[in-house]
């Protein structure tokens, strides 16, 4: 099987009612990024940074996958897909796509406040202060927060570096490091964008398509008969 690696974004998961941050009407104008996104939020006003987590992963638990995220599992039927997304959600998962990293951390894990090594999965939306791991230690959001590093950055290049196709959907892959992933791809693979809003980046061998992701990811399907 050929090797099919998607990065995908926000607009894989805005179809199925998640608010996105950086969109007319996204989060960033109801929130300040270094308030809720931040380690220096967390310290000043923990209950902030709990309460908005919270209140995302309650509507988590509320959503499911579109008609996108099951196009995108489909194809694990024709190719060895590897998903590399920016989203914090688990609709990749739900809809049943087998192989996800997650570059921005995941909205139903929480982790340790003294080693980032103990990650929980949350079977409820509520994570409260008072939740300690097995150290005593108060827990946190498992979110990669602005000025963070990136640790899944480095388990993802080698990865697009062995991309037999690369598919980025729903993303304008503006976002670093995460945007810098492209670079990685080797010369001659083909390349298919699929975003209503045509992303500002150049690469060669790029088909775009010009949809939202339920729409697109189906249009995809089509084009990749000739590519298995």
């Amino acid at each position: 099987m050929k090797k099919l690696v998607v990065l995908s974004g926000a607009g894989m998961s805005q179809e199925s009612g998640l608010k996105t941050f950086r969109d007319m009407g996204g989060l960033w104008e109801q929130y300040r990024v270094e308030d809720v996104a931040s380690i220096e939020g967390w310290h000043r006003n923990p209950e902030l940074v709990m309460n908005f987590y919270n209140e995302r992963r309650k509507q988590l638990f509320e959503t499911q996958p579109n008609a996108g995220h099951f196009a995108l599992a489909a194809l694990e039927n024709d190719f060895d897909v590897q998903i590399i997304t920016q989203n914090v959600d688990d609709l990749h998962e739900r809809a049943g796509s087998t192989k996800v990293l997650h570059l921005h951390g995941e909205l139903r894990k929480a982790r340790s406040t003294v080693d980032p090594d103990l990650v929980y999965t949350l079977d409820h939306w509520e994570l409260k202060f008072g939740d300690k791991c097995e150290k005593g230690s108060q827990l946190r959001p498992h979110i990669v927060w602005f000025g963070e590093a990136v640790p899944a950055f480095y388990d993802a290049i080698p990865m697009v570096e062995a991309a037999d196709i690369l598919v980025v959907v729903g993303t304008s892959m503006q976002v670093y490091p995460a945007a810098g992933l492209v670079n990685y791809v080797r010369p001659g693979v083909p390349v298919f964008v699929i975003d209503p809003v045509r992303p500002d980046f150049y690469m060669k061998n790029v088909t775009y398509i010009e949809e939202k992701a339920s729409v697109g990811m189906n249009m995809l399907k089509t084009k990749l008969e000739k590519l298995k």
